[in-house]
C-alpha cells in the first residue's frame, strides 16, 4: 500500500522509498524507512498529511504514490 492510499486516522509504518530522489526529499522532512507516522488528513486531489511526533507535514500526492507504507 502506498501513503497515498491511507485513511484518516491511521498509523503506518515507512516500509520502503525505492527512488533515491524521493527519498532524499522524505529524508529532509524527517521521514525515513522504518519511521512511524499518523495520517492526519487526505485532502482530495491534495496532499496527505502525516504526523510524526508533535510535527505535520503536508506531503504532496505525487510523492506520496511513492512512499510504501504498512499498517503499524
Amino acid at each position: 500500500m502506498t501513503l497515498s492510499q491511507a485513511k484518516r486516522g491511521q498509523r503506518l509504518l515507512i516500509a520502503s522509498i525505492p527512488n533515491p530522489t524521493i527519498r532524499a526529499q522524505a529524508i529532509r522532512f524527517g521521514i525515513a524507512e522504518g519511521a512511524e507516522v499518523e495520517c492526519f488528513e487526505k485532502l482530495p486531489a491534495g496532499p496527505v498529511v502525516v504526523g510524526r511526533g508533535k510535527q505535520e507535514i503536508a506531503i504532496g500526492r505525487r510523492l506520496a504514490e511513492n512512499i510504501e507504507v504498512q499498517p503499524a
